[in-house]
């Protein structure tokens, strides 16, 4: 699958009483999510100068809870919270370096990642995107590919050999790979409406639901950051 937190094999598990996943349920535990979120980068937004000394160990924290929730599901309703408020205090850094440099392009890409989240539900929920079995196997593989070269150019800086300039770059080249980069996330959130819809279709247990809140939250923040580095390149 494309999001590598959502899978089907981790979605078909029968809940072992009544306390199933629901719908409803899911986007409660999501919308506590992302005020976690938001209180972290808030937090981080104003206490710029505390927080930039900790992102390194902010990071290594919530790469940490992401590992452990995938491992260990029914941990996710106590540990996606903690990397909530990682997430936002590690992005309150990151939209505010933008922020800096161009005035206004937070406020705009956070509305245009909404705007692109209910478009895609809107052609999920009218059949209009399908999730073929195609159609995952690309999201997949484009996926993996973008990750591959993010691990490589992180590689390359970090032991001082080069790095892929384009993908910082603001040139034509640039901004087209952003803009495709930025699409592959888009539709990786049509996948994971699907896997959440199967979740409640076969009853999952009513722990999945922070772990899909949980799920989606990361690709919503990936289209995001996506989304901020694109404005970005089509200012510059």
């Amino acid at each position: 699958m494309s999001n590598p937190f959502l899978k089907d094999s981790l979605l078909r598990v029968s809940a072992q009483d009544h306390d199933v996943m629901t719908l409803s349920g899911t986007i409660n535990k999501s919308i506590i999510l992302w005020i976690f979120l938001a209180a972290g980068a808030f937090y981080s937004w104003t206490n710029f100068d505390v927080v930039t000394p900790l992102l390194l160990p902010i990071l290594i924290g919530a790469f940490g809870l992401v590992t452990v929730s995938t491992l260990k599901k029914t941990l996710a309703p106590y540990l996606s919270p903690l990397y909530a408020i990682c997430e936002g205090l590690a992005l309150g850094i990151v939209s505010l370096y933008f922020e800096r440099s161009c005035p206004g392009l937070v406020v705009k890409s956070v509305l245009l990642t909404i705007c692109v989240l209910f478009c895609m539900l809107a052609s999920y929920k009218a059949g209009i995107l399908k999730t073929t079995s195609r159609f995952k196997k690309v999201m997949m593989f484009s996926t993996f590919a973008i990750l591959l070269v993010y691990v490589a150019d992180f590689v390359l800086n970090a032991f001082g050999i080069g790095n892929f300039s384009y993908i910082r770059s603001s040139s034509s080249l640039g901004v087209i790979m952003s803009f495709a980069i930025a699409v592959v996330a888009s539709f990786n959130l049509v996948i994971d409406f699907d896997l959440i819809e199967s979740a409640v279709t076969y009853s999952s247990p009513k722990y999945m639901e922070w772990y899909c809140a949980f799920s989606l939250m990361i690709t919503l923040v990936w289209l995001y950051l996506e989304v901020l580095r694109f404005l970005s390149k089509l200012r510059d």
